[in-house]
C-alpha cells in the first residue's frame, strides 16, 4: 500500500456521515445517530464534505426528481452510501458502508464524474443555509438557466432597491431537518419574499407515528401507562432541542441533548436520567447568547405554539424536566388527555404537524434567510403523522 492509499485509509477511519431521512424512518434514524455517537463519527454539513451518505428509509423521488440521486453524485470519491431500513440492523449497515469505502479500488472513476457532475453552491448561505445537494434548477425555477443552474431575475426589494430574485430549495437532504421536508424559498437579497412547503411523499405506515405511538396506542385501547408516554414525550423533546442546538451551532450541547435522548428511548430510570438533563436544561435555559440569536424570530401570535423561537425553546425545556418526573407514572394513559409531544393525537383529520407546517409560509415571509432554518427547527414538524395507516389486511386509513 502506498502512502497516499495509508493516508486515505486513516482518514476515513472516522468517516464524515451525512444521514437523509425519509418520512416514517424516524426508528432508523435514532439508531443511525446513537450508532454514529457510539463510534465517534462526524456528521458532515453536506455532500461535498461526506465520505459515505447514509438514507434512513428508502429515499422517494420528489415530483419527478431523483434527487436521492444528486446528492450522492455531489458526494466526492472516495465514497460509499447505503440505506438503513431496519433500525436493528443500523450497525452492520454502517459496518458494511464503511467496509465499503475502505476497498482499495475506491471508485476511481467517479471521482473525475463528481468534479464535473455536481452543482457548485449557488446562492446566498452560511452555516445555517446549507441545502444538502438540492440545486436550484427545479420546480419553480424562474425561466433561462446557465448550466443548470437558474438565471435570478430582479424585482425591487423592501427598501426599493433593485436585488436579484433567487428561487432556492431548502431540504429534503440537511442535518438536523425534519424528515421529507421540503421548502422553496424566493430570495431577494438576504430577505425570504415568499416560502412554500412542499413535503415528499409519505409511504403508508404499518406503525403509528414514533414519537406519538404510545397516545395512538391508547387511542386505539392498547394498554400503556403514563410513565410510557412521559418517557416518549421527554425524548421527543430532547431531539427537537438536539436538532434546534445543532442549527443554532452549539454543537457541543446538541450533542449532549442526543445522548440523553439515548438513554432516555434505552429504558434508563429517572434517576440515572437526571444528572444528565438537568444540567444542560439549565445552561441552555441560561444562555444570554442563544436568547439573543432567537427572541423575535418565528413570531406567531396565537396557537398550541405561539410566541417566538426562544419561546418555543423554552417550552421544550419545560417539557422535557416535566415529563423527566413523571416517568414512573404508573396509572393508565387513556385516563389522560391524548396530547402527545407536538399537540393532540386524535385529530386525524388535521394532525399538529400539518398545522405547523401550514404555519411555516407566514413565519418565513419577510424573514432573514439566515434565521429560516431557525424558524424551521422551532417547530420542528414531524411529518410521520401525515402518512396513511395501513391496517394488516393492507387497506390504509387516515
Amino acid at each position: 500500500m502506498d502512502l497516499r492509499a495509508r493516508l486515505t485509509r486513516a482518514a476515513l477511519a472516522r468517516p464524515a456521515v451525512l444521514l437523509a431521512t425519509s418520512p416514517g424512518a424516524t426508528r432508523e434514524r435514532l439508531a443511525v445517530e446513537a450508532e454514529l455517537g457510539r463510534r465517534g463519527w462526524p456528521s458532515a454539513a453536506g455532500p461535498a464534505s461526506a465520505d459515505l451518505l447514509v438514507f434512513a428509509g428508502v429515499p422517494l423521488p420528489l415530483r419527478d426528481d431523483d434527487w436521492a440521486e444528486r446528492v450522492w453524485t455531489a458526494v466526492p470519491a472516495p465514497k460509499a452510501r447505503v440505506t438503513v431500513t431496519d433500525a436493528e440492523h443500523a450497525a452492520h449497515t454502517l459496518d458494511h458502508g464503511h467496509r465499503t469505502l475502505l476497498t482499495p479500488a475506491a471508485h476511481p472513476a467517479e471521482r473525475h464524474e463528481t468534479a464535473t457532475a455536481a452543482a457548485p453552491d449557488h446562492g446566498p448561505h452560511d452555516s445555517q443555509g446549507s441545502h444538502g445537494g438540492m440545486d436550484h434548477a427545479h420546480h419553480g425555477r424562474p425561466p433561462g438557466t446557465v448550466a443548470g443552474l437558474p438565471l435570478a431575475e430582479r424585482a425591487e426589494d423592501r427598501d426599493g432597491l433593485r436585488l436579484d430574485r433567487l428561487h432556492v430549495p431548502l431540504g429534503p437532504a440537511l442535518p438536523d431537518w425534519p424528515a421529507g421536508l421540503v421548502l422553496r424559498l424566493e430570495l431577494q437579497g438576504d430577505v425570504v419574499r415568499r416560502a412554500e412547503v412542499d413535503p415528499m411523499p409519505t409511504p403508508a405506515a404499518s406503525r403509528p407515528a414514533f414519537w406519538s405511538e404510545p397516545w395512538l396506542k391508547a387511542l386505539a385501547g392498547e394498554p400503556g401507562t403514563s410513565g410510557e408516554a412521559a418517557r416518549r414525550r421527554c425524548a421527543a423533546h430532547l431531539d427537537s432541542l438536539g436538532r434546534f442546538l445543532g442549527v443554532a451551532g452549539w454543537s457541543d450541547a446538541a450533542t449532549r441533548a442526543r445522548r440523553a435522548r439515548d438513554r432516555t428511548l434505552g429504558d434508563a430510570h429517572g434517576e440515572e436520567l437526571r444528572p444528565l438533563v438537568h444540567p444542560l436544561v439549565r445552561r441552555v435555559r441560561k444562555s444570554r447568547t442563544l436568547r439573543w440569536l432567537t427572541a423575535g424570530v418565528g413570531e406567531l401570535p396565537g396557537g398550541p405554539v405561539a410566541g417566538d423561537a426562544h419561546s418555543r425553546l423554552i417550552g421544550w425545556l419545560d417539557g422535557i424536566e416535566y415529563a423527566l418526573d413523571a416517568i414512573g407514572d404508573r396509572t393508565p394513559l387513556a385516563d389522560h388527555p391524548l396530547i402527545g409531544p407536538r399537540g393532540r393525537v386524535d385529530d386525524t383529520e388535521a394532525p399538529a404537524s400539518r398545522t405547523l407546517l401550514a404555519a411555516l409560509p407566514a413565519l418565513l415571509a419577510g424573514a432573514e434567510f439566515a434565521c429560516a432554518r431557525l424558524v424551521v427547527a422551532s417547530l420542528d414538524p414531524d411529518l410521520d403523522e401525515l402518512a396513511a395507516r395501513r391496517a394488516p389486511d393492507g387497506r390504509t386509513h387516515g
